[in-house]
């Protein structure tokens, strides 16, 4: 059985477990908890609530709230009890995010499932939802929700990790040197993936060199006779092993294309939105499918299966289990679009951006088909955090653009424009400074049989973009009903 993370009715922690955990005080009567919340907008009745305080809200003001909604207690700082209701069943902490932290600890002490780590440039997310969904197959698996993966995000998922858990799946991120070691170290697990080293959120590193050396971090954690499982195809292969095996760790899984990787790929067939894969993992030869599209996806699903057998989990049933993949919210998502004459296509990949994803996308976009007389359109956001060099990096998606056969481009954001400068005319779509001033532009274009892929980073506003697009046209659609 599969858990993407809540313990559902069983009881998670008791009461007396979680205030030995975190050290707290005890006021009011708490309740066991059936899981952790530290948002109101999602707490489940018997969730213990942890007022965190955040840059731009504090939970405190939530804990009257939390009590409606169903919580069985609430965690909070000691020098915010008077704003907690009369009564109000508390533990009490100095701190509640480091109680957070505690108590992921005292869940991962407890388990005995096996645990992977994944960081990366690119992939971590889709490769965590799919050791996720294949070493679901082979008994209960808790994993990180959606992409929590920060400081705050590593102690909720491990504070929600149920002790019956066969095996556990955590992302781990970072957007500067210094930020997995004390997650990874939390979370100590048996295999640590790092899935490509690419030069994402580089404006804050001196080189790339230094990105894979943060990214090494992860080795920090490995428990004795843990492995990592490396990307040979990526040029920082030999620096991450290398950083590897300076932590003490001798077992080096390599995965890829490339001859001699311990999982390597042989043969796939590349589809609009999936991919069949033969691959031989460590001796073992392997035909797998994978349900969303995209030879970056089937290189990532290596690792997953290297995974799986190095956890000694049923090979077989996690290569099946890939089957069931589905692109997460913005991430390759199709939408279809009810447009004059017929029906368009719309490829959400709205979630972030960076050179290596854009270019994947773009390649994805490249095999999706067309209808009778449609084109292929990309709608490109600025990519961010990319440093100096920035522009260079959009200017040079003009070569992605032509191996791909992309018909049509519409940019937007002033990085965006080095990109749109060094396009031919014959494939400029049109250009705006912001989303919104776009979204009209693209709107007008769009006719039957088109698909076109919207991508940029988060704070370009591609998503709003693809909100937009998405309610204009379905309101079309049922306008016609």
């Amino acid at each position: 059985m599969s858990s993407s993370g809540e313990a559902g009715s069983r009881i998670l922690h008791t009461a007396a477990e979680l205030a030995a955990a975190m050290g707290a005080d005890v006021q009011g009567a708490p309740r066991d908890a059936t899981g952790i919340s530290i948002d109101t907008r999602t707490l489940s009745p018997g969730d213990a609530f942890f007022a965190i305080a955040g840059e731009n809200s504090d939970g405190h003001a939530y804990v009257g709230k939390a009590l409606e909604a169903g919580a069985s207690l609430c965690v909070v700082a000691r020098d915010k009890l008077a704003l907690l209701p009369a009564g109000a069943p508390a533990l009490v902490v100095d701190d509640v995010l480091g109680g957070l932290a505690d108590l992921g600890r005292t869940s991962r002490a407890r388990s005995q499932a096996g645990i992977v780590a994944v960081t990366g440039s690119v992939g971590k997310t889709t490769t965590k939802e799919a050791l996720r969904i294949a070493l679901g197959a082979d008994g209960e698996t808790h994993a990180s929700a959606a992409s929590y993966n920060n400081h705050w995000g590593v102690p909720l998922s491990l504070a929600r990790f149920p002790r019956e858990a066969r095996y556990g799946v955590f992302e781990i991120g970072m957007n500067h040197p210094g930020e997995i070691t004390p997650l990874v170290r939390m979370v100590r697990p048996q295999v640590a993936i790092v899935t490509t080293v690419e030069p994402v959120h580089i404006a804050q590193f001196s080189s790339i060199e230094e990105i894979a050396d943060a990214k090494a971090e992860i080795f920090d954690g490995v428990e004795p006779g843990g492995a990592a499982v490396l990307n040979l195809d990526n040029p920082h292969f030999a620096r991450l092993k290398a950083a590897a095996e300076a932590r003490g760790i001798s077992h080096i899984v390599s995965f890829g294309e490339t001859e001699g990787a311990d999982v390597r790929l042989q043969e796939a067939a590349l589809q609009s939105f999936c991919s069949v894969a033969v691959a031989d993992v460590m001796g073992t030869p392997v035909t797998f499918k994978v349900g969303m599209p995209g030879r970056h996806i089937v290189q990532n699903m290596l690792a997953v299966l290297a995974a799986a057998k190095l956890l000694g989990a049923d090979l077989a049933l996690a290569a099946l289990a890939l089957s069931r993949m589905k692109p997460p919210p913005g991430r390759g998502v199709p939408i279809r679009l009810q447009v004059k004459g017929g029906q368009a296509t719309l490829l959400d990949e709205s979630y972030n951006a960076n050179p290596a994803s854009m270019r994947a996308a773009l390649d994805v976009l490249s095999r999706t088909p067309v209808g009778p007389r449609g084109r292929r359109i990309a709608v490109l956001g600025d990519m961010l955090e990319l440093g100096p060099d920035g522009e260079a990096h959009h200017a040079d998606l003009a070569d992605a653009v032509k191996t791909a056969r992309i018909d049509q481009v519409y940019c937007c954001g002033p990085q965006m424009h080095a990109l749109w400068q060094a396009l031919p005319a014959e494939r400029r779509g049109g250009y705006a400074i912001h989303a919104t001033h776009l979204e009209p532009m693209v709107a007008s274009a769009i006719r039957a049989g088109d698909t076109l892929m919207v991508k940029g980073s988060n704070g370009s506003r591609m998503g709003p973009l693809v909100k937009t697009l998405t309610e204009r046209f379905r309101a079309a659609e049922d306008a016609m009903l």
